[in-house]
């Protein structure tokens, strides 16, 4: 089936960049469809449970493995993205963040100054707020209570959202599954319906699988929710689909030749969650599941964050390292838990390639630098559960893998990165990207908020490239 329709932009991917570059680009007059995979759902209606959001709202059915098993990947599928299941963490990075990333890519305007009027930008559009303290449920409380007692620094968290209503009893282990009362801002609630009534044609359940580039058009060409092949035409493309995602398009297009560097510098963040058993209830699932974040200089300086976090019990129970009535029994207790997670600013990139039948195939491990960083987070963590009177530290089993970066790095030499610093692909003025895939490389920081800010910087130069 082909649409005759000739767009001035294609986007592919409806999440965090997809909607920000959507929206941008409508409000500007250009005629543009964004193209998703993934399903979109009606307000107040995603999964009222655990197992089928994971099947609905997830690549893979809830997660996808690396090459040997050791780094589980969460790659959100659906119209909002990431925005519908994150925690809507909303940091802007730091000079040692830029620093590095300015190294890495010779892009000079990764810096500060330059970058503070695009997050600006951004929050302009999006509700963000502090979480109020006196909301933290218990595994907050044994955050902030470890974080003091061990001398360590910890800031309230800021997060996208507007009115989380928690004096109703509302609690945010909900929104893993996306949020149910529209409080969080994610694309889904805010971007993509102004942009839809703008103009914006959003086709849901259309999973691109080749680009053919040509210089005045470029084609996308992609399957339906039916099955059935589909075709759409742009003056311009746009790829806001992730690290893993578009780096499979452009390798499954055949671009790697023009591309040296496609699918390479592929950084995931790896987390490790722990839990800590107490005599009393913790009741982490409560409330919101994140009111604090680490904010000591030591822990940067290490490589590694602490977060405040909690999970649903079927990720609990992937994580918890026991089998049969010793695994039941653990679970039972889950109410007793609080957690603590250290994410470990990642040196070792990653590679992605794909399969003769298209499946992702992400080559990524943990080097020693990488592990003395996860180690030093974990001894952190097992100081704040010793000193809040925890009776037993229960280590994950499982890295996982949440911010998933890179693939389609940004940078001034083409042979090292694949987007240039106006985030056009070296070698196809048409064809764009400024997600996640563009970073060149892991941050340390959580990625959301400048993926805003970069796909608000991309839009404003595509507009001008259309003038």
């Amino acid at each position: 089936m082909s649409n005759n329709t000739i767009y001035d932009a294609l986007i592919v991917g409806a999440g965090v960049s997809g909607g920000f570059i959507a929206n941008a680009l409508t409000e500007a007059g250009m005629k543009c469809a964004l193209l998703e995979a993934g399903r979109s759902f009606p307000s107040g209606q995603y999964p009222d449970n655990e197992l089928d959001a994971n099947a609905l709202l997830y690549w893979g059915g809830g997660i996808e493995l690396n090459k040997n098993a050791s780094l589980g990947l969460l790659r959100p599928k659906g119209v909002g993205g990431g925005s519908i299941v994150n925690q809507a963490l909303v940091d802007r990075f730091d000079d040692d963040a830029f620093d590095s990333w300015r190294e890495a890519s010779g892009v000079s305007y990764f810096n500060r100054a330059e970058m503070d009027p695009w997050y600006d930008a951004a929050a302009e559009q999006i509700s963000i707020k502090t979480v109020p303290e006196e909301y933290a449920n218990g595994n907050g409380k044994i955050f902030r209570e470890g974080f003091e007692k061990n001398g360590y620094q910890y800031a309230p968290l800021e997060r996208a959202h507007r009115d989380c209503r928690f004096e109703d009893g509302n609690c945010c282990i909900e929104c893993l599954r996306g949020c149910p009362i529209d409080s969080k801002q994610s694309t889904a609630v805010t971007l993509i319906p102004k942009a839809r009534a703008a103009g914006l044609d959003l086709v849901p359940e259309f999973e691109a699988i080749h680009v053919d580039p040509r210089k005045d058009l470029v084609t996308v060409i992609g399957r339906g929710g039916d099955g059935r092949e589909s075709v759409y035409r742009g003056r311009r493309l746009v790829l806001a689909a992730g690290a893993i995602g578009n780096s499979r398009l452009l390798l499954m297009s055949g671009l790697e030749k023009q591309l040296p560097a496609l699918g390479h510098n592929f950084y995931t963040h790896p987390q490790f969650m722990c839990l800590g058993l107490y005599d009393e209830p913790v009741n982490g699932h409560h409330g919101p599941l994140q009111s604090y974040r680490s904010a000591d200089p030591t822990f940067r300086a290490n490589g590694f964050k602490l977060e405040n976090v909690f999970a649903s019990p079927v990720a609990v129970a992937m994580l918890v390292p026991a089998l049969g009535r010793e695994h039941m029994q653990r679970m039972r207790a889950i109410t007793h838990m609080g957690c603590v997670e250290v994410a470990v600013r990642d040196t070792n990139p990653g590679r992605i390639t794909v399969s003769s039948s298209g499946k992702p195939i992400v080559d990524k491990t943990l080097n020693e630098e990488d592990r003395r960083r996860r180690d030093r987070g974990l001894e952190a963590i097992h100081n704040i559960f010793e000193s809040t009177g925890a009776t037993e530290i229960i280590k994950g089993n499982l890295a996982i893998g949440l911010h998933l970066m890179g693939g389609c790095n940004i940078g001034t030499d083409p042979t090292r990165s694949v987007a240039t610093p106006d985030f056009h692909l070296h070698g196809f003025d048409n064809i764009h990207v400024a997600d996640s895939s563009a970073f060149p490389n892991a941050p340390g920081i959580n990625p959301s908020f400048t993926i805003m800010a970069l796909s608000c910087r991309a839009a404003d130069k595509i507009v001008q490239g259309a003038d």
